[in-house]
């Protein structure tokens, strides 16, 4: 499971994330209400799969999101034998900024692996490639895992794109790092409501502390947007909107 061959960006990520007790505590108590015991989440763009254990931690069942060759060789890593875990090394369509490549011995680039077979990993056992595309949709992971009572997209700006190929209304979600915000949210905010009517509370990002005081609906979030400060602590928060 562990080797000594981890990337210095895995190594810093399991520092960071995986070594501080109380971020973890943090974590499970901030999602409790948004991660139901025996749900499904899914994290779209895992990382290095804090959440994930966090959510596990929660009683949910998670699928993970990775398509950067070294987090989702992370990620498979930890969660080994883990039933509760599906890692997809695939980007979701929309988010070719995070798709990874790596360099041949020439210097020339060639497609990772796991893009290139859309890997789904299930704990111990790798699961049977959905697509030989290298990238995937909410749509199609829904209809492969499940609906989920959870999503965590950070798609570094192409969450407005991944929302508008959506065929369904989502129970929950969040949409994370919206720098800038305003313009990012609005932009999501209308594929949002075009399925459904949400409720919409912000972060400050990794804090994980609510910006305003009660749950917005979406007029009330486009003013409370519009009139933020382009440098305050809500540039670069974190969307949550739950349908009403």
């Amino acid at each position: 499971m562990w080797n000594s061959n981890r990337s210095l960006g895995e190594l810093r990520a399991l520092a960071v994330h995986h070594g501080i007790p109380w971020r973890a505590a943090r974590l499970r108590s901030f999602y409790r209400s948004w991660v139901p015991a025996g749900g499904m989440a899914f994290d779209i763009g895992a990382w290095d799969g804090h959440r994930v254990r966090a959510w596990r931690l929660l009683g949910a069942r998670v699928v993970a999101v990775e398509p950067r060759e070294e987090f989702a060789r992370l990620l498979h890593g930890l969660y080994d034998g883990d039933e509760g875990v599906t890692v997809v090394a695939q980007a979701l369509d929309g988010c070719g900024k995070i798709v990874s490549e790596r360099l041949l011995d020439d210097g020339a680039r060639a497609p990772d692996p796991a893009r290139r077979s859309g890997l789904p990993f299930r704990g111990a056992r790798p699961a049977p490639p959905a697509t030989d595309a290298a990238t995937t949709t909410l749509d199609a992971l829904i209809a492969r895992e499940g609906r989920p009572d959870f999503v965590r997209l950070e798609l570094d700006g192409a969450e407005p794109r991944a929302l508008d190929g959506l065929g369904a209304p989502l129970a929950a979600l969040c949409l994370a790092g919206m720098r800038p915000l305003p313009a990012r949210a609005l932009a999501c905010l209308e594929g949002l409501e075009r399925l459904g009517g949400y409720r919409y509370r912000v972060s400050a990002g990794e804090r994980m502390r609510w910006l305003e005081d009660e749950p917005l609906d979406a007029d009330g979030l486009r003013h409370w947007l519009e009139r933020l400060p382009a440098d305050g602590e809500a540039a670069a928060g974190d969307l949550y909107a739950r349908l009403a």
